[in-house]
């Protein structure tokens, strides 16, 4: 690969923190879907409640992470091509990205938190996980989690929007402005390498 190439491509550490958490997220609606939708008795929620609960705490410590690289490494420019508007919007959405992918598993964790049940999570079956303490700073706990509960709902169905959104801009780029832009993030050098010449068409 060219460097120039090179240069416009986000780094494997980059790379893999996005795509890590991308299959959580997607992992995460699957699972929330299923709790709330597919009517599966207690038994088999119990489970799924644990390991939505894991991967949820996973997803905002990648996120943590992908922040912090972000700060100290700064990502590619977007194409000279892209409008000042769509840089905006790229920036806004990105933005309620990482702020939902941070105050999801934080509402969720407080919700767990303020259960009356008390449930402990267990990420994976093999690391506790301390509740919040939350419930003696509220004046009514009962309240704050039906709270915590709607925001986690409606942020997961925004969340979604979002993602759909962001992958219908992604495939614009690549399929029809052919700018790249979705290849400096997918993985593996020989997919950048067949994906280079997109570049070059324009």
């Amino acid at each position: 690969m060219a460097p120039d190439a090179a240069a416009r491509r986000y780094s494997a550490v980059a790379i893999l923190l996005h795509w890590a958490s991308a299959l959580g997220v997607l992992a995460l609606i699957g699972m929330g879907l299923t709790m709330t939708h597919a009517g599966l008795s207690p038994m088999r929620l119990f489970p799924l409640y644990q390991w939505h609960k894991s991967v949820g705490i996973t997803v905002l410590i990648l996120t943590g992470l992908r922040l912090a690289w972000r700060l100290a490494h700064r990502p590619p420019p977007h194409p000279a091509s892209m409008p000042t508007h769509e840089r905006r919007a790229a920036g806004a959405a990105h933005g309620a990205l990482y702020g939902l992918l941070i105050g999801l598993p934080l509402t969720g964790w407080a919700v767990v938190s303020l259960s009356p049940f008390n449930i402990p999570t267990v990420l994976y079956g093999l690391v506790p996980w301390p509740h919040l303490p939350l419930a003696p700073l509220l004046a009514d706990p009962a309240a704050a989690e039906g709270l915590f509960k709607a925001l986690h709902a409606y942020g997961a169905w925004f969340l979604t929007a979002l993602l759909v959104l962001h992958v219908a801009a992604a495939l614009r780029h690549h399929l029809i402005l052919r700018d790249g832009v979705l290849w400096r993030m997918l993985p593996g050098r020989r997919l950048a390498t067949l994906s280079e010449p997109l570049e070059s068409t324009r």
